[in-house]
């Protein structure tokens, strides 16, 4: 049920992507996160999807790997899709395609919903990639690094890059306990796959109870090996491996600059998402 969930976990290879280093990833990620809600129009979604297709390139990770992160939010994205065809609403005048009560669907509400959708859709990709290319270990160290500056106030930096980084390493180590545990149900009789909504959830109670109780007993074991070899913050610790910036670097952040610097370009060369259907919204759907 749960075997496809990719968030989280690390594909090891090498490739230009694995080789860039972790503060230049999240850097290029955060950037690539900016132009995706910052696309005002498909031409723009469209050059991020090229930057995304290029990145799961140079990663040598399979694409079906990176699709299937998708998985995870799928329901939100219909979800999301479905309230925004119903009951989209705008200032401009819509053309209505059909018309009940108090749902009404428009031409513009459905391009709305492909936008939304897309938006959506390229925001977990992207970030997936991170995490596919990048140790947690990596991920910690790149976090911790950025936000150092942050310390001269006294911000736990350390401690917020050691949580982050054990949440995403503990992702796949739960969803491989959620398998067990349903199979450990279904074994006993339990079903899952019948019946409505409610009744799938009532169904979920049994599994969430001992999985609940699995995590807090892996966070204690957790707790106690760290105090075990010492562990006691950042204070006085040191780095086996350092962080050093790389060509790679360079091209990834000029990257990013050109991503943000071309979204900004076809937001005003183009205009908003509705300009390129006006044309066939005024010809097929007025009068």
């Amino acid at each position: 049920m749960l075997n496809d969930v990719t968030f989280g976990q690390y594909y090891p290879a090498k490739s230009f992507v694995h080789n860039m280093d972790p503060r230049a990833k999240i850097l290029f990620v955060i950037a690539y996160i900016v132009a995706v809600f910052l696309a005002d129009n498909f031409f723009g979604l469209a050059a991020v999807t090229v930057f995304l297709l290029l990145g799961v390139f140079f990663s040598r990770v399979p694409f079906g790997r990176v699709l299937r992160s998708v998985k995870m939010i799928l329901f939100l994205i219909i979800f999301t899709a479905i309230l925004n065809l119903f009951f989209y609403s705008s200032g401009a005048e819509l053309h209505i395609l059909w018309q009940w009560k108090f749902i009404t669907i428009s031409w513009e509400a459905i391009i709305n919903m492909v936008f939304l959708a897309m938006r959506l859709f390229l925001l977990v990709m992207g970030t997936s990639v991170l995490t596919l290319t990048t140790t947690p270990v990596a991920l910690t160290d790149g976090i911790e690094s950025l936000l150092t500056p942050l310390k001269w106030i006294r911000f736990p930096v350390h401690e917020l890059a050691l949580i982050m980084s054990i949440a995403l390493r503990f992702i796949p180590t739960l969803m491989d306990e959620t398998n067990r545990i349903i199979s450990a149900q279904k074994a006993r009789g339990a079903d899952f796959e019948t019946g409505g909504l409610i009744r799938r959830a009532k169904a979920m109670i049994p599994v969430l109870v001992p999985l609940l109780v699995s995590a807090f007993r892996r966070a204690e074991d957790l707790g106690d090996a760290m105090d075990a070899r010492c562990y006691s913050g950042a204070k006085g610790r040191t780095k086996y491996k350092k962080l050093t910036f790389t060509w790679r670097d360079l091209v990834g952040l000029l990257l990013s600059a050109a991503l943000i610097t071309g979204i900004v370009f076809l937001n005003l060369y183009f205009g908003g998402k509705f300009a390129v259907f006006d044309w066939i919204a005024g010809n097929f759907f007025v009068g």
